[in-house]
């Protein structure tokens, strides 16, 4: 199996992460694709994301999960490539030498970046990092707010730093957090709706990417 690697990265602390990786998971998961979660930030927000999860519903052959630290991310994803079609790295909120090892393993680098001046200044040095490792980037809009006057300054900051965005964004819903409390996805949380909408939308615009083979779909939650 030719797994496909997908880096979540951002240097601050609380730009979603976490809500981006868990609802990727769950797109990809309720396309028919086999889904891997590494994760290496200590915080260990996306184990307990899955924990609940699984008390609730039971484990997931096609949902596999390991943490790992930086330096062992090369021996973690040689444990799962043979088990899934996409692997997700969630990281730690820096950029140093540590994420520079999960770049190295990455077919797609993903930053998010929610409706913040910081997360915007925070940006600079993954892309930086992204780069010399000649890995692709895509900024991801998260928690963006519509019409408003500090969402279209964040969209032009966005863009004045030479970043290519996703078409598709993550407004500010109270859905995310609620679905993340709950070991879910938004997709299983209301399987219809703009935030599903949202979700599905960006999970297609990563497969397409990354030339993903579209799989059967499969019924969730």
């Amino acid at each position: 199996m030719s797994s496909r690697i997908i880096c979540v990265a951002q240097q601050k602390g609380g730009a979603g992460k976490t809500t981006l990786v868990s609802n990727l998971a769950i797109a990809f998961l309720s396309q028919g694709k086999s889904v891997a979660l590494l994760d290496t930030d200590p915080q260990g927000s996306l184990g307990k994301w899955l924990d609940i999860r699984e008390e609730t519903l039971g484990e997931d052959d096609n949902l596999q999960f390991a943490t790992a630290t930086a330096y062992g991310i090369s021996r973690a994803v040689r444990g799962v490539k043979e088990q899934a079609d996409i692997i997700l790295i969630d990281t730690p909120p820096k950029a140093d030498s540590d994420v520079r090892w999960v770049l190295s393993e990455s077919d797609l680098v993903l930053i998010p970046v929610s409706a913040s001046q910081a997360d915007v200044w925070a940006t600079n040095d993954v892309l930086d990092l992204a780069d010399r490792a000649g890995k692709p980037t895509q900024v991801v809009m998260n928690r963006t707010r519509n019409g408003t006057r500090v969402g279209e300054q964040v969209a032009a900051a966005v863009a004045e730093l030479g970043a290519t965005s996703l078409q598709s964004t993550l407004t500010h819903r109270v859905i995310y957090a609620e679905a993340l409390g709950r070991g879910l996805g938004v997709i299983e949380a209301k399987r219809t709706g703009p935030a599903a909408d949202e979700v599905r939308a960006l999970a297609d615009e990563v497969a397409a990417i990354l030339n993903l083979e579209p799989a059967a779909e499969r019924q969730l939650a």
